[in-house]
């Protein structure tokens, strides 16, 4: 993402699959619901808590900002890994995500239809 920068603020849910599909309900309601909103207009306070949960010292790890409120297009990011292949990422739009999910035959979106449906495809 640093080498190739979006041109406008683009939001991810992260998952990745070691098999030959991702289960839709991997990316639970509150990504969802995140992913939604930061399309509206979202606020987020960064937390302060301490870099290791549990830890009793007082130190975090420092952040860029405290806060920050962002339109941005949002995507469920999926890498279906496979050793020693290339690894491509597939971006899908939430909303497109969601509709796929509500359409679906399956309880699963496979990487053959991630490729079809995907917004955008980075190769790493």
């Amino acid at each position: 993402m640093q080498e190739n920068p979006p041109e406008k603020s683009e939001v991810y849910e992260l998952k990745i699959s070691k098999g030959n599909s991702l289960p839709f309900n991997a990316v639970k309601e509150h990504q969802i619901k995140g992913l939604l909103e930061a399309e509206k207009g979202l606020f987020h306070k960064i937390s302060d808590s301490p870099i290791f949960h549990g830890n009793r010292m007082r130190f975090t790890k420092p952040k860029p900002f405290d806060c920050l409120f962002i339109f941005a297009i949002s995507y469920v990011a999926i890498l279906f890994y496979k050793p020693r292949k290339p690894k491509n990422i597939y971006l899908i739009k939430i909303k497109t995500f969601i509709t796929e999910k509500e359409n679906s035959n399956r309880k699963s979106l496979t990487e053959l239809r991630a490729k079809k449906i995907a917004d955008k495809i980075i190769t790493i």
